[in-house]
């Protein structure tokens, strides 16, 4: 099994469960959530981290190798969709919805077009539908992709990627030669609304409430108003049931058809805490965005607060270079 030509750095992880038990099948893109070079990005998995991916792409769309194709990565919170599927960490902004350059998102459809032809594939498959992608088997040419916020609590890829992975699918397959999978008759997606406020402030209040209460959310301006939204849904039935669900956390919706310009959250730092801090770790933590712990050495270093973005604290046992991971700021304890 080789590895693709289009990389122009090399930087292998030994974070991998070696040789895959399954042949290569999926594929899984992931926002990095920071905008790094192809080189950082392999910097961000050495040993004891706890994750790798196949492959990075640089905010210029330069691609780097960080776990050989052949071998498992640790990326996905699924050891059966790693077994089966190359995984992809791609340059991204820090906050929702994690927006990504051209160069980027064009170097994703370069690399995904040469894994499938490299692993006999003429066709890329984009359902958009957790049950119906995991259950599909695919035919012998083809693809099919996956995405990371379906096997752990977490927004990746961000609705950015997310939103254009019919696209990505469509794309690759047209320079496959295979039939490109038809759009839906309308175009039409369902967004889930539980706000529209005037004053930004406000709006950043809502997008922490809804995130609080674990839903994958995000900002848009659209008709002068900051909207919060959840989803984005080719049938109208998901977003009745996603609707359900935020109403049954207690908050008010809308169902929308308008996709509005994304917008940033203002994500300030508590006052107690810069970047920069040296901090203590509380012993119930877990990693964020999941229930999985952190190594047990963690919990009795000295750390220092890397970034702070909303409630997601980066820490290191470093002042610069690799970083050990992410919290929740409310486990910190400035020293």
């Amino acid at each position: 099994m080789s590895n693709s030509p289009l990389v122009v750095y090399t930087k292998l992880s030994p974070n991998h469960s070696g040789q895959r038990t399954h042949g290569i099948d999926r594929i899984t893109p992931h926002c990095v959530v920071g905008q790094l070079s192809c080189e950082r990005i392999c910097d961000c998995f050495p040993a004891g981290r706890g994750a790798s991916c196949n492959y990075g792409i640089g905010t210029d769309g330069r691609i780097s190798l960080c776990v050989e194709e052949k071998n498992r990565s640790w990326c996905s919170s699924s050891n059966a969709n790693d077994q089966r599927a190359v995984t992809i960490e791609c340059s991204s902004d820090k906050t929702a919805p994690y927006a990504m350059t051209d160069a980027v998102y064009a170097a994703l459809i370069d690399l995904c077009t040469d894994i499938c032809k490299r692993n006999g594939k003429k066709k890329l498959l984009w359902f958009g539908d957790k049950d119906k992608t995991l259950s599909y088997e695919p035919k012998a040419d083809e693809m099919i992709i996956t995405v990371h916020r379906w096997f752990a609590n977490k927004s990746c890829p961000g609705d950015w990627l997310y939103n254009r992975l019919g696209d990505l699918a469509a794309k690759v397959t047209s320079r496959l030669g295979g039939e490109t999978p038809q759009p839906s008759p309308s175009g039409t997606l369902y967004r889930v609304q539980t706000g529209a406020y005037k004053n930004k402030a406000n709006a950043d209040l809502q997008l922490a409430k809804v995130k609080a209460a674990g839903f994958d959310t995000y900002m848009v301006k659209a008709g002068g108003l900051y909207k919060i939204q959840v989803g984005a849904y080719s049938k109208k039935e998901n977003a009745d049931n996603m609707a359900a669900k935020l109403k049954a956390a207690g908050f008010d919706t809308y169902i929308t058809t308008e996709k509005g310009e994304a917008v940033s959250s203002s994500g300030t730092a508590a006052a107690s805490l810069s970047v920069g801090d040296k901090v203590k770790l509380d012993a119930n933590a877990p990693v964020y965005g999941g229930t999985s712990k952190f190594a047990s050495w963690v919990y009795s270093s000295t750390l220092y607060l890397r970034e702070l973005n909303g409630n997601r604290a980066v820490i290191s046992t470093q002042k610069t270079g690799a970083v050990t991971g992410a919290v929740d700021k409310k486990y910190l304890k400035k020293i």
